[in-house]
């Protein structure tokens, strides 16, 4: 069987890797970016026996097919087409049962409660019909509709879940919100559906007021383990426990490690070993300022001083932050910029490497003459507490200490079950 997802822009899509895990070598799954004007014709070549179906494409579909499932008729977008043994093309949307799973693994109680659906499209009218299923008040806030982003705070500040069913946030636009989330002061759960970077700003002003929040990538592998029921027949069914391990693999593989600490902690020593022993590439955000001007660090400091210099590194940051699946190691004061703690944070898991102040060298850096580092650790161990999330020590061999470092995660994902 030859499979596929089509949409306007997919070159970070991960539904290859998840139905890879969903169906191994039975069927093939690749990614078919096409324009508008071009959906028609694609869909009449038959060059898939199955596909799924994403932004912009989850209503424009619907007259090229033969048949629509009821459910998908009822919600207005298909996003799981599949042929039949008559060669007719059915659409259904598989989308409902992933939105029903999200919801229930966010533990919201939803009936009765008023719900903000962010966004009018395709994934808009999936989250309205699994909230009206399930009798939440479903407000719905576009961007001209009577209810819109100009009066969402005066009208709907009493709202107690939000869902984001806009592309904000999602990458490469990274770092923005649809909405100003504290301005909300009821809310009980939020649900962002863009799941590329992991942590949105959404989700990541969430997780600060300490709401229940989750991202989109729950809902993609639960609806695609839906569709691949439906393009295998019912041969195979997936359960709860295998959603749940492909979330993880496919979280754990995207998101990236970073490692922060003091300079001369081994970030980047420690980050090549993991590069290596991971398969991924490493990138060095000191090295990246230095191609990025085209002179060393103690050059950008004597001829710039460290304003300067952190306002590059704050920029490096952003870059890399968007990034996913690298081994990424920050300069040693990265950690002093606010900004930089969402840009770390948006698709990473950090690190805090820490190391014996008597260990750290201080050739080459400008910051790091002894009589300082006792003051600059004192100052700084609380910034890299708070950025990180694992701490590992760092005062025996690099190689151990890799090896500790992948210990750890391995306990952390694994603990989400």
């Amino acid at each position: 069987m030859k499979c596929g997802l089509i949409g306007e822009r997919l070159a970070h899509s991960y539904s290859p890797e998840i139905h890879k895990e969903l169906a191994g070598d039975v069927y093939t799954y690749e990614l078919y970016p096409i324009p508008l004007e071009s959906l028609g014709e694609f869909v009449a070549s038959r060059q898939l026996d199955a596909m799924n179906v994403t932004i912009p494409y989850k209503k424009a579909i619907i007259p090229y097919l033969d048949h629509v499932s009821e459910r998908a008729l009822r919600i207005g977008a298909v996003n799981t087409v599949f042929t039949d043994a008559q060669g007719n093309l059915h659409g259904d949307n598989t989308d409902y049962y992933g939105f029903m799973k999200t919801l229930e693994r966010l533990s919201v109680d939803v009936g009765g409660k008023k719900a903000l659906v962010l966004g009018s499209g395709g994934a808009s009218l999936t989250a309205q019909a699994v909230l009206s299923d399930l009798g939440a008040d479903v407000v719905v806030i576009s961007r001209n509709g009577e209810d819109n982003y100009s009066n969402v705070y005066i009208k709907h500040a009493d709202a107690e879940l939000i869902i984001n069913c806009t592309p904000v946030g999602m990458y490469p636009n990274n770092g923005v919100s649809p909405i100003e989330l504290e301005r909300f002061s009821s809310v009980l759960g939020v649900m962002d559906m863009v799941y590329n970077p992991s942590k949105t700003k959404l989700i990541y002003d969430a997780e600060k007021l300490n709401i229940p929040v989750l991202n989109g990538l729950y809902m993609l592998v639960a609806q695609a383990a839906a569709a691949s029921e439906i393009f295998l027949d019912g041969a195979r069914k997936f359960t709860d426990a295998d959603i749940e391990r492909i979330e993880r693999k496919i979280r754990r593989s995207s998101e990236n490690i970073i490692l922060v600490g003091m300079p001369g902690s081994g970030k980047t020593t420690v980050g090549e070993i993991l590069s290596q022993r991971l398969s991924r590439e490493f990138i060095d955000t000191d090295e990246m300022i230095v191609q990025r001007v085209g002179m060393d660090i103690p050059t950008i400091f004597e001829k710039h001083g460290e304003e300067k210099f952190r306002l590059i590194e704050e920029a490096v940051c952003a870059d890399v932050g968007k990034m996913s699946g690298k081994i990424i190691s920050t300069g040693g004061g990265a950690v002093t910029r606010p900004a930089n703690r969402y840009s770390l944070r948006q698709n990473s898991v950090i690190v805090f490497l820490e190391r014996e102040l008597s260990l750290l060298p201080t050739d080459g850096r400008p910051l790091s003459e002894k009589s300082r580092l006792a003051k600059m650790l004192d100052i700084r161990l609380p910034m890299y507490l708070d950025f990180s999330d694992v701490r590992v020590n760092n005062d025996s061999a690099p190689e151990d200490t890799a090896d500790k470092i992948l210990q750890i995660l391995d306990d952390v994902y694994n603990s989400e079950v």
